[in-house]
């Protein structure tokens, strides 16, 4: 019998209309265009203006793109697992308010936080249920909000942040294609250097938690800079080398969008061009499990059936790894609506 794979089929993508750009930021913070492009490598970024609006607004539309785009029924989801720090309220999870919304009424679904690396966790765990032969279509939609989070007065982190969401469906094949193999890892001592220090139950909210402003980002950019170079560069590097990808052989590398410094860094440790990188985070920032869809998104009309892709991540946690898999359809054929 053939080994059952799990394949993604299609890519949905979502970003608010707003562009807040380094100009407008500038007169928000002190800091400059030249400053952001610089150090970070973000012109602007996308933000959910609406007042009432959360991750889930912006998830449900990538998963509507995606059903349209794939013909498929909201009642044939299994599952849908929706990776994210921004969720709509503590509880229930934000993936059952994306299902409510699209329509998704035959399926199970949870929330997944892995901070940045959350996309690549929930494709794996996606990959599990789908080789099990139990579940058929899984839905895997990254939705931040960012904005609520990030601190605008902190002209540290304020440039890097932005809102949106990104979709695939992944389903079974027995072809030798979709997810091939995977690096996935954590340190949990790195979480000092990366978190949001007031929220949870170790430190509930309070009006002096609020007044301190710590319900925002808390970052080391330096000690988080550092890991990320080192990692993501391990993980993608190791993927290679144990499936036997040359540089001239991998199509494309789709790594997280959160300083354009590690993304040429892990390509340079790699060993392959800027043109095998997709990248888009001078659009839209950092949009921590919403990256890596939407680069999916944008890159689909050139994907081609056969592809080498080596996805590569690094976030909070400290979480980080990397997933080598072979593109298992013609992107050309499936158009934005």
């Amino acid at each position: 019998m053939s080994k059952l794979r799990a394949t993604i089929t299609g890519v949905g993508g979502y970003v608010p209309e707003y562009r807040l750009t380094n100009d407008e930021l500038s007169q928000m913070v002190d800091t400059t265009d030249e400053w952001i492009m610089t150090r970070i490598g973000i012109k602007e970024r996308r933000i959910l203006k609406e007042k009432g609006k959360g991750a889930s607004d912006l998830g449900v539309e990538a998963v509507r793109e995606l059903l349209r785009k794939t013909n498929t029924d909201p009642g044939e989801v299994d599952l849908l697992i929706c990776p994210t720090v921004t969720p709509d309220m503590q509880f229930p999870a934000t993936a059952n308010v994306i299902s409510d919304k699209a329509g998704i009424r035959n399926a199970f679904s949870f929330d997944l936080n892995a901070g940045c690396s959350g996309f690549l966790y929930g494709m794996s765990t996606a990959s599990r249920f789908v080789e099990s032969g139990r579940y058929k279509k899984v839905v895997v939609v990254g939705a931040e909000k960012m904005s609520a989070i990030v601190d605008y007065l902190d002209r540290a982190t304020c440039p890097i942040f932005g809102d949106g969401s990104g979709a695939v469906l992944m389903e079974p094949t027995t072809e030798a294609f979709g997810v091939m193999d995977e690096i996935l890892q954590v340190d949990g001592s790195g979480r000092r250097h990366l978190y949001q220090k007031a929220g949870g139950s170790v430190k509930p909210a309070t009006h002096e938690t609020v007044d301190a402003r710590e319900h925002f980002i808390y970052q080391e950019g330096q000690q988080v800079f550092k890991a990320a170079v080192a990692r993501m560069a391990d993980a993608s590097v190791e993927i290679m080398k144990r499936n036997h990808i040359a540089p001239d052989d991998l199509n494309w590398l789709v790594p997280h969008q959160a300083n354009m410094r590690i993304i040429e860094a892990t390509a340079r440790r790699m060993g392959i061009k800027r043109e095998q990188v997709m990248i888009n985070i001078q659009r839209y920032g950092n949009t921590t499990a919403a990256t890596l869809p939407l680069c999916l998104w944008e890159w689909e009309e050139k994907l081609n059936k056969g592809d080498n892709l080596i996805f590569a991540t690094f976030g909070a946690g400290f979480t980080w790894g990397s997933i080598y898999v072979k593109w298992g359809y013609e992107g050309k054929n499936h158009q934005q609506t």
